[in-house]
Parts: C-alpha cells; structure tokens; sequence
C-alpha cells in the first residue's frame, strides 16, 4: 500500500522530486507521526489489523482516487500466509534488548544510511525518514547510552551521495569518473546493479544513476562527528585515490567571502555557498599491499593525518582494497 502511494507522491512533487527508492519508506512513517499507522504487534491480530488496513488504504483513495491501484483482498491474503511465519520471529524489542544488556551480551549495531541522510541533521528534504543518528540507534533499540564503549564513523576516502540534494564538492568531469570507475561505485535500482557514470545519467522514472564523486568533503565529516561523536574512524577506499596527482580536500564552505562556522542548515545559504578547497600532492603509487600504517607512501600518511587532525577524531582503520584482508588497523 505504501509503496503505491510513493510513486503517486513523486509524481505530484513533479521537478521537485526527492527521487526517492518508491519502496513506501516516507508514507509509512507519515502515517506512523501521524499515529495511523500499523505496528507490528498489530500484525498478530487479523481483525484490527485489516481495519486499520482498510482506513488507511481509503485515506489514500480520497487524496488520489483512481490514481491509488492497490489490490487490499490481495494485501489482506498475502498477510494471512505471513502472521504464521513472522511470529516466530517476532519479540518485544525492548526486553530483548534489555536482557541482552544485563547479560553483558557483546553488541555490534551497524547503520546502513550515513548522517547527511537523517530527517533531522541530514540534507533535508533529500534525506531517509528516520534518524540515522548514534540518537537512532539509541532510541530505536532502547539501548543504555552508558554502555556504549565504541563509535565508529565509516567514512571513504573520498565523498559520495546518491539520489538528489545538496553535493557541493561533486565533480562530473575527469576526476570524478575515474574515482566511480576505479572505485567500483555502483548502485542498485529496480533490482538491477548499474554502473555509476555521471549526474546527468537516469533511468525510467527519473531515478539517477550516479553516485557522484569528489575527493574527501571534510566539512561534512566534521559535521557528523559533532552529532555523532565518534571515538575513531574506519577510512575505507584509500586506493580509490593512488592514481591522483593531487588530492583536493573540501576544508570549509563560504559566503559572501565569508567562512561558515559549520554545515548550514539553511538550503538557500548552501546553494549560495562556495567551497575552499585544500590540496596535497598524490602518492601515485599502489597502497593496496600496505600492511601498516607505516608502509603507506608518505603523502598517503600525511592525508591520513590531514584529515585526522582536520576532524579531531583517530583514523584507527584504512581499508586499502575490496577484499577482507585489505585493513590495516592502527594501534
């Protein structure tokens, strides 16, 4: 049902699409702040969840009438096969989480959307429709923040984004080709894997190819450490970059030929802004043997501490390859 109504909410945005993934991701937490929609306690129970199902789904037909082609005897049927399999699976998150805790339980939570895509900090409106914020995590599993011992921010070595929104440092000529193919920066859309070419790339329904490209946005990085905290980073793709005669680093974004003090959140001051750049020379040399830190080419070393510096927070690992053994973790 949602994912019904993603399609016909794009349409409607016309130009001003948000280019979503039309898998029902925003309307169903429009309907979950708007306190209609249906959790999954609710699921285990056929009746109220087919009247739930029935209100929201004639919610929709009133705002897009016959534009909303959705089958509910189908969704209802699909449903009656799901409960059993589901409940098995099914436990209240909270004293899970909690008995996980109390028995000193190891605990490893992984985000798969990065800071810049948070309803609340990141590029809004271009974002997820969640928080994806070391705050999400917390809320979202009811885990003691007392208890966190790590915060790892996962970052490459040079800034991607897919989809639309802000990307101030994106390069579509040369140098941000060679990084997409070099770095093998594919995305995958309607179950299709496509190779990334340029911004300029779509595909059926407007949907963009690209995952554009640029070297390191450090502006960015130091953003979302001061929402997230981070106690180290896992700097991955280093390799991506040892072609590179030069390495360009986005250190500060200005307006009006003044420096702002962070990420604005303001889009209109964004789009007016302009990007001071940072360059270093390139190492030009393979790092994807480098078993430590200290067989990295020197320029290597010394952007690797550029940017820790730049960000305040220790670079523990630095992926150097697309296999797993291609680490090095630093003392």
């Amino acid at each position: 049902m949602h994912v019904k109504a993603d399609g016909l909410e794009e349409r409607e945005l016309g130009e001003g699409k948000l280019g979503t993934t039309n898998r029902g991701i925003g309307p169903s937490y429009a309907v979950k702040a708007g306190r209609s929609g249906i959790r999954l306690a609710e699921v285990f129970n056929p009746e109220l969840f087919e009247s739930k199902l029935r209100r929201l789904a004639a919610g929709y037909r009133k705002r897009y009438g016959d534009l909303f082609e959705y089958d509910i005897e189908d969704e209802l049927a699909r449903f009656n096969e799901y409960r059993p399999k589901l409940r098995k699976y099914a436990v209240d998150g909270v004293s899970f989480i909690r008995s996980a805790q109390e028995s000193n339980m190891n605990i490893v939570v992984e985000g798969a959307n990065a800071l810049m895509l948070d309803i609340d900090y990141g590029s809004y409106p271009f974002v997820t429709s969640s928080n994806t914020t070391l705050a999400g995590i917390i809320g979202g599993l009811a885990l003691n923040p007392k208890n966190l011992t790590e915060t790892i921010g996962v970052v490459k070595a040079y800034t991607t984004r897919v989809g639309q929104g802000a990307f101030k440092t994106e390069d579509t000529g040369e140098i941000g080709t060679k990084l997409q193919e070099i770095g093998r920066e594919w995305v995958r859309l309607h179950g299709q894997l496509v190779s990334t070419l340029s911004k300029a790339n779509y595909i059926p329904r407007e949907h963009r190819l690209a995952e554009d490209v640029d070297v390191d946005d450090l502006v960015v990085v130091k953003y979302s450490a001061s929402i997230n905290y981070y106690s180290a980073l896992n700097l991955t793709k280093l390799d991506v970059l040892d072609t590179l005669e030069t390495i360009k680093i986005a250190i500060a974004y200005k307006v009006d030929g003044e420096e702002l003090d962070s990420y604005p959140a303001d889009l209109d001051i964004l789009d007016r802004a302009e990007v001071v750049y940072h360059e270093m020379p390139g190492w030009q040399q393979p790092t994807t043997n480098a078993k430590s830190f200290d067989d990295l080419p020197k320029q290597a070393r010394d952007y690797v501490e550029y940017i820790e510096n730049f960000v305040g927070v220790q670079i523990k690992w630095i992926g150097t390859g697309p296999d797993r053994e291609a680490m090095i973790k630093r003392a």
